[in-house]
C-alpha cells in the first residue's frame, strides 16, 4: 500500500504544477485581455462634482479642439481631463433609432458590410454635460481603426468584438499589434462586460434581435480609462494630444448659398442606407435623413444634425473573404466634397499614415476652415454619385 502511495506522489506534484501552470497562463491571458491595472489606490473619475458647477447659460468662450464648437469654461474644464473617445455604433434598419449620435462631436461613416452602413462616433466636448447614453455599440473593422487612429496618442476606442480572419481585414490582431491591448485604451465588450456594458431588449418598446441591444454610457468607458491611468495624459505623463493635429475653423457665412438637398447611396440598391442631409438656411444647418426617414436620436427624439458634411471618397474593396468584410484605402489623396454654408467645395483629402489626421483642401490647395459645430463624414466608394 505504502509503495503504491509512493508511486502517486510523482503524479499529484505534477497535477499541482500542472493546475499552477494554467492559472498563472489563464490569468496573464485575463490581463492582457482586458487592459493594464494601475496599481493602489484609484479615486472614480471626479465628473459628477464636476457638472455640479456647470451653468449651461454662462458665456460660450471655450472652442472645442474636435470641431470648433464653443462651449462653456467649466464643459472645458471636464473634457480637458480626458482623451477622444471613439465609440462603434451600428446603422442596420431594425436598430435605429440609435442613442447618443447627437452628443458626439464628429461622426463617421461608411459600409461595413452587405450595404448596411456603421458608424464610429466621436466623443469628447459633447459629453462633458452629461453622461451620454450610448448604443446599440457594434463590432470593430479595420478601417475604423485608422479613423480612430487620427485622435491623438492612444484614443479610447469601443466595440464589441470585432473581425478577426487573418489577413487585412482582421480588425483585433490589428488592435493587438497597434499597441492598444497593451496600453489598455481598448474597450472591448467581450472583456469588460457587465456593468459597463449591458443589453437592452426593450430600448425601442418591442423586442429587438440580440446584436440591436448592447449599451453602453460615456461616463461609465471613460472611467475604465481612468482607472486604466489613460486620462488626458497617461500613466506616464503623456498628454494624448501632444502630437495631434486639430483641424480649422471659422464662424458661419453671413452670405450662404443655396445648396440644400445632398443625397447618395453607397451601395445601389439598398435605399434603407440612402442618405440625404437637407439645408436649413435660417440656422445654417443641415438635417439627416436615412432610408426616407427623419434620422434621429433615441435619447432626446431630436433629429440629427450638422454644421459641415463631408463626403469623402475612398476606394473600396471586397468582400475579400466568405465573411463579407471590406477594405477601405483610408491613406494616400482621394477626392471630397464639403458642404457648408449652403455652399459645395470641390475638395481633395490627404492622409499619409494611419496615425495622421485626414486633411481636406480646395481646388488652390488652401487647407478648408470648417464651420464651428458637429461634423459628419460619410465615407463613400469611389466613383458614386453625389446628387445636390
Amino acid at each position: 500500500m505504502i509503495e503504491e502511495q509512493k508511486k502517486l506522489i510523482p503524479f499529484i506534484i505534477g497535477g499541482i504544477l500542472l493546475y499552477l501552470l494554467s492559472a498563472s497562463v489563464s490569468y496573464a491571458a485575463f490581463r492582457f485581455l482586458s487592459g493594464p491595472v494601475i496599481p493602489g489606490l484609484i479615486s472614480p473619475l471626479p465628473v459628477e462634482e464636476a457638472r455640479t458647477r456647470v451653468d449651461l447659460t454662462a458665456p460660450k468662450t471655450e472652442a472645442c479642439p474636435l470641431n470648433g464648437k464653443m462651449f462653456t469654461l467649466g464643459e472645458k474644464q471636464i473634457w480637458q481631463k480626458w482623451r477622444p473617445l471613439t465609440v462603434m455604433l451600428e446603422n442596420h434598419a431594425d436598430a435605429r433609432p440609435q442613442s447618443g449620435l447627437s452628443k458626439a462631436d464628429v461622426v463617421y461613416e461608411a459600409v461595413a458590410e452587405g450595404g448596411i452602413t456603421r458608424f464610429l462616433a466621436v466623443y469628447y466636448c459633447g459629453a462633458a454635460a452629461e453622461d451620454v447614453l450610448i448604443g446599440p455599440v457594434r463590432s470593430a473593422r479595420t478601417y475604423y481603426l485608422d479613423l480612430a487612429s487620427e485622435y491623438g496618442d492612444y484614443p479610447l476606442y469601443a466595440h464589441v468584438g470585432g473581425a478577426n480572419k487573418p489577413g487585412p481585414a482582421n480588425a483585433l490582431g490589428q488592435i493587438g499589434s497597434y499597441g492598444w491591448l497593451a496600453k489598455g485604451n481598448d474597450l472591448n465588450q467581450f472583456s469588460l462586460g457587465f456593468p459597463t456594458f449591458w443589453r437592452d431588449y426593450e430600448r425601442l418598446g418591442r423586442p429587438v434581435a440580440t446584436e440591436h441591444t448592447m449599451y453602453t454610457t460615456t461616463d461609465k468607458l471613460y472611467e475604465v480609462a481612468h482607472q486604466r491611468g489613460l486620462d488626458a495624459k497617461d500613466d506616464e505623463g503623456n498628454q494624448w494630444d501632444e502630437n495631434w493635429q486639430s483641424w480649422r475653423f471659422k464662424d458661419d457665412a453671413s452670405e450662404r448659398g443655396d445648396v440644400g438637398d445632398i443625397k447618395f447611396n453607397f451601395w445601389s440598391g439598398y435605399e434603407e442606407y440612402e442618405v440625404n442631409w437637407q439645408y436649413d438656411q435660417g440656422n445654417n444647418q443641415y438635417l439627416r435623413f436615412n432610408g426616407g426617414q427623419a434620422h434621429k436620436d433615441l435619447n432626446n427624439e431630436e433629429q440629427l444634425k450638422a454644421k459641415v458634411i463631408i463626403v469623402q471618397f475612398m476606394r473600396e474593396k471586397g468582400p475579400i473573404d466568405e465573411l463579407k468584410h471590406l477594405l477601405y484605402t483610408t491613406t494616400g489623396t482621394g477626392k471630397a466634397i464639403v458642404f457648408q454654408d449652403g455652399q459645395a467645395i470641390q475638395a481633395t483629402w490627404a492622409k499619409a499614415k494611419r496615425q495622421d489626421r485626414t486633411v481636406f483642401k480646395d481646388s488652390k490647395g488652401k487647407e478648408i476652415e470648417l464651420n464651428r459645430g458637429p461634423i459628419w463624414i460619410e465615407i463613400v466608394p469611389a466613383g458614386k454619385e453625389v446628387s445636390y
